[in-house]
């Protein structure tokens, strides 16, 4: 160590004490804002909420719910209510150009009765609880209940835009919109785990979902969404568009209503993988609608769906159109079209395999118990439909079979399914398929 006396010392003392000052001046000047003095970001323990619009405020902190909040709450009136702000109601926590990167984790609590309406406010264009999550934002353990949330474009309940980390989060109540617009999330660039959303959905244009309007490259796992959806095109049960997307473990149900591609799960996936996946309850379109997407142009696997489906043309009980690749999925609704109506496929232009449908297939136009129309080389290949439920003994691709085959293991096993039996009421996961022999027909070993 080295020691300094004397004079020599005093010096030394004078110019840290100098370095110091200058120090915590220039710090001093970097927090500032044009009005003066901005506090430095910290961690929030949220009990009204005025302590929740203070996040806006500390977009970088650690922040922890500490209790319910409600119309009853500190702040509600002035902050969250139908004539907070004009009549706008809540403010989204954080905009394009100061994205929320913290954490907010809800310790399971609930946020009840949040109003916002800002349909009309272009330079607002992303609305929720939270507007605008940044990749480093982490939202965990909340639940939005009994929300009213209208907005103009990239809306949801609790995340209007998220790039971060959304999970065992959930949201209840009606959203509206223009495009790109879900219950829980508008548009998601990230990961959104363990999640649901509960209520109405309802878009004027594109990309309108239960959970989430537009998935751009995210992940959405483990996660449902149950009510009713409405939009024109790109409407889902689970979200209006899967792009370049992933979605694993997920289901709908309830109804769906659009005109151009429309499904109960996916409106339009656009190069997404989608496995593991259902819906159930209705849907009901004009142009591209199917039980569990309207229109793939990307990769589905291991998914089935039950819904009743209604269109025009390119309809189908799983696909209304299908360009690119369907393995080992199912459907069981009933199907009605006018033009290209098949029980599993409206329309296919690329690949069918190792699947079947049993629903009743009414058409006018290039009718088919599985397939309405297969066009531009497209193969449909170890596939299936009962040509009884079906009333349909024709179909452009598979093959019919009546119900004593369809529920026999060898029909199947001849066809090198991966499948095996099992006895009532149980499962083999290590097998893609199980089938009950001549009691039911095949179904998914991952279903519920």
């Amino acid at each position: 160590m080295k020691i300094i006396f004397g004079s020599r010392r005093h010096h030394y003392l004078a110019r840290v004490s100098v370095f110091l000052i200058m120090a915590v001046f220039i710090a001093g000047m970097a927090g500032c804002d044009g009005d003066g003095y901005t506090p430095p970001s910290k961690d929030l323990e949220i009990r009204t909420w005025y302590d929740l619009d203070d996040v806006r405020d500390n977009l970088e902190g650690s922040h922890i719910l500490m209790n319910d909040l409600d119309s009853t709450s500190p702040g509600y009136q002035q902050l969250a209510s139908p004539t907070a702000n004009g009549g706008m109601g809540w403010q989204p926590i954080g905009d394009w150009d100061a994205e929320f990167n913290g954490t907010f984790d809800g310790q399971g609590y609930k946020i009840r009765d949040l109003f916002i309406h800002r349909p009309g406010v272009p330079e607002e264009e992303i609305v929720g609880l939270f507007g605008r999550v940044g990749e480093g934002g982490r939202i965990k353990d909340i639940g939005v209940v009994s929300a009213n949330v209208t907005g103009f474009v990239i809306v949801g309940i609790l995340v209007g835009s998220n790039l971060g980390h959304v999970s065992n989060s959930y949201s209840t109540g009606s959203v509206t919109g223009t495009e790109i617009v879900g219950g829980l999330v508008g548009d998601n660039e990230g990961p959104v785990s363990d999640s649901y959303f509960i209520g109405n959905v309802t878009g004027d244009l594109d990309a309108v979902g239960g959970l989430v309007g537009g998935n751009d490259e995210g992940t959405v796992s483990n996660s449902y969404s149950t009510g009713n959806v409405t939009g024109t095109d790109g409407v889902g049960g689970l979200m209006g568009g899967n792009f370049y997307g992933t979605v694993s473990n997920c289901y709908f149900t309830g109804s769906v209503t659009g005109e151009g591609i429309v499904g109960g799960l996916i409106g339009d996936n656009e190069e997404g993988t989608v496995s593991n996946s259902y819906s159930t309850g209705s849907v009901t379109g004009t142009d591209r609608v199917g039980g569990l997407m309207g229109g793939n142009y990307g990769t589905i696997n291991n998914c089935y769906s039950t819904c009743i489906v209604y269109g025009e043309k390119e309809v189908g009980g799983l696909l209304g159109r299908n360009t690119d690749t369907v393995s080992n999925s199912y459907s069981t609704g009933s199907v009605t079209g006018n033009e290209a109506v098949g029980g599993l496929v409206g329309v296919n232009q690329e690949s069918v395999s190792a699947s079947y449908s049993i629903g009743n297939v009414t058409g006018n136009e290039d009718v088919g118990g599985l397939v309405g129309l297969n066009r531009f080389d497209g193969v449909v290949s170890n596939s299936f439909w009962d040509i009884e439920t079906s009333g349909r003994t024709y179909s452009d691709g598979g093959t019919g079979q009546n119900t004593t085959e369809m529920k026999n293991i060898t029909t199947f096993s001849g066809a090198a399914w991966n499948i095996i039996t099992v006895a009532l009421n149980e499962t083999n996961p290590a097998y893609i398929w199980n089938i009950v022999n001549n009691i039911t027909y095949p179904f998914l070993s991952w279903q519920p």
